[in-house]
């Protein structure tokens, strides 16, 4: 494996990073404040081609491989200082145009995938329940066959991009007695549709730019034709789509911790305490020698991974690695760019806190860490 980036790469990585710097970075701290998600931010960053990326050029996308996806994705991390908008493109790309792209019928391609790419369309995920959390064999949703076609009722929550998505991939119970490996099927849902409703917009700690919220399903009526990978297909389709979501989104978390490094030697080498700069100090120097490591390391397991879905079958071990390793990385340094900073680093105007209230929900999208070590200790035997 060669990571070293072409120069269709390094101009790709270039491009982003000049754009996200120039174009997405003002008024980032209001916009946290309110939680606003800007939909012309969305637009440019869909003009940019952010929003299609690995998607054939056919259907509206830039048509890049998996591990120039994650370069990009990595190159946003960077430039970006608004991490909501960064996860509620991924969350998009990842968990629902990914989807759409690998198994959608020729029509659903056609239908959605244009709008989804070009940012007309904004996607959700609708996986997680109120009461079934992680524990997706716990599903209480269903899809219940009527006519020529299925009456879908459930709630979905913690959906990012819920409040603002035209469209959601909702999963539901088609066959309860075949369990999640064949029970579940995934549903192309348009909120236009009677009977879908959006419950709430919950408030967060972090990422507060990204929309999250619940959403209901009445008696929603969707043909045949918005099953999305076959009916008993869903929890396929899901596993596809965490691989990518756990090998490419956690690439913007990369740019992100080299962001917060480049910030916190910079700062220290300014800084001075008892005549010297505190970067002199050992125990401020072993800290950034640390977040050195960690991004060294975190990208090296992102683009394994990312390499790795278009040449294995599965890469859910990889994947997992790369996504646990990573956000916990990201967390670490988020706290000690805090220490480092000391008391300016608890001050909002440093942007370092906002870093580290971003960074907790790392752990837990995704499937939480304690989840990717049961994967790991599964693929392992144990």
């Amino acid at each position: 494996m060669d990571f070293a980036l072409n120069e269709e790469q390094r101009i790709l990585r270039g491009q982003i990073l000049r754009f996200a710097q120039d174009k997405l970075n003002k008024d980032v701290r209001q916009r946290d404040r309110d939680q606003v998600f800007q939909r012309e931010l969305w637009g440019a960053c869909a003009q940019m081609g952010l929003t299609g990326l690995p998607v054939p050029q056919a259907y509206g996308g830039a048509g890049l491989d998996s591990l120039s996806t994650a370069i990009a994705i990595d190159a946003l991390g960077y430039g970006c200082e608004d991490s909501g908008l960064v996860f509620s493109i991924c969350a998009h790309l990842l968990a629902c145009v990914v989807p759409i792209w690998k198994f959608g019928t020729e029509e659903q391609k056609n239908r959605y995938l244009p709008g989804l790419c070009d940012g007309t369309l904004i996607a959700a995920n609708a996986m997680s329940e109120p009461e079934s959390g992680s524990d997706a064999f716990a599903m209480q949703t269903r899809a219940e066959p009527h006519g020529d076609g299925f009456l879908i009722n459930g709630t979905k929550t913690f959906v990012s991009n819920g409040p603002v998505a035209d469209v959601a991939v909702v999963f539901a119970v088609t066959d309860r007695a075949k369990g999640y490996f064949g029970g579940i099927t995934s549903f192309l849902v348009d909120r236009a549709l009677p009977g879908y409703r959006v419950a709430q917009k919950f408030e967060k700690m972090g990422l507060r730019t990204s929309p999250i919220g619940e959403l209901v399903f009445e008696d929603v009526f969707v043909s045949k034709d918005a099953v999305l990978g076959g009916v008993g297909g869903g929890s396929r389709l899901f596993a596809h789509s965490m691989d990518w979501e756990r090998a490419c989104l956690f690439a913007s978390h990369i740019g992100t911790m080299e962001r917060l490094l480049e910030k916190a030697v910079a700062y220290t080498r300014t800084r001075r305490q008892s005549g010297q700069a505190i970067s002199k100090h050992q125990a401020v120097a072993h800290k950034i020698a640390d977040m050195k490591m960690q991004v060294e390391a975190a990208r090296l397991l992102v683009y394994k991974a990312a390499w790795g879905l278009e040449r294995s079958q599965s890469v859910s071990l990889d994947a997992a690695v790369s996504k646990l390793f990573v956000s916990e990385s990201l967390v670490r340094t988020t706290l000690d760019v805090v220490q480092v900073f000391g008391g300016y680093g608890f001050l909002s105007e440093f942007d370092v806190e906002r870093a580290v209230r971003d960074a907790i929900g790392s752990k837990l999208y995704s499937g939480t860490s304690e989840i990717q070590r049961n994967i790991i200790a599964g693929w392992l035997g144990l």
